[in-house]
């Protein structure tokens, strides 16, 4: 049920947001309203808007597989504070990084899943991942290894209409409270959680060099 109202309140909003710019602005990610204009709420906000349905569609469908298997594992109020955390997460990353482009702006719930995504794959490396056009499930440590390192390249890169660092800065978050919440995960699938871990050490190495 959990899962489902935030769904239930992403899909209103969203819906809302393409027919009125007005709220569509207004809950943005937006460098210079969360900086100068010192609105801090759209850190949060923005994840509630979405582009398109097919953006929609692609980060409502990833919580509702995924989110499940997080909150049968740490429980509701967990599962909670790693969606709401990795979302601020995503959006603090994305103001650091690009803190000198004023006008830079972002929306979309990808934090906040992708941190969803990553808590499940660091509790259950095996978990089975279905990507589009492969017809068999690519097993969760590979794809986070592939997928972080693919953000990380897009960030640097500034590849496509993509948030990047949003899910990055979500997935960091994600991995990291659920191993926090669950440290048997560390004895369980120690090998896994440090070949994933590789490419955040990378990230950090990035967001140092930034500072």
């Amino acid at each position: 049920m959990t899962t489902l109202l935030i769904i239930a309140v992403t899909v209103v909003v969203s819906i809302v947001g393409f027919g009125n710019p007005r709220v569509f602005d207004r809950l943005k990610f937006c460098v210079y309203d969360v900086l100068e204009r010192r609105q801090w709420e759209r850190l949060v906000t923005s994840a509630l808007l979405h582009a398109d349905w097919m953006h929609l569609l692609f980060n409502m469908l990833t919580l509702y597989f995924f989110a499940p298997t997080l909150e049968r594992f740490l429980g509701t109020p967990r599962f909670l504070l790693i969606y709401l955390g990795a979302i601020l997460g995503g959006s603090l990353l994305s103001l650091f990084m690009y803190r000198r482009q004023p006008y830079y702006s972002a929306i979309g719930a990808s934090g906040g899943v992708s941190g969803v995504l990553f808590g499940a794959i660091a509790l259950d490396p095996h978990i089975g991942i279905m990507i589009m056009f492969i017809p068999i499930p690519i097993p969760g440590w590979i794809f986070a290894i592939a997928y972080l390192a693919y953000s990380i390249y897009g960030m640097r890169r500034t590849l496509g209409n993509v948030g990047h660092a949003a899910h990055l800065g979500g997935a960091l978050v994600g991995f990291v409270l659920a191993i926090a919440f669950w440290p048997a995960t560390l004895s369980n699938n120690l090998l896994f959680i440090v070949l994933m871990a590789v490419p955040l050490v990378v990230l950090g190495y990035y967001v140092y060099k930034e500072k």
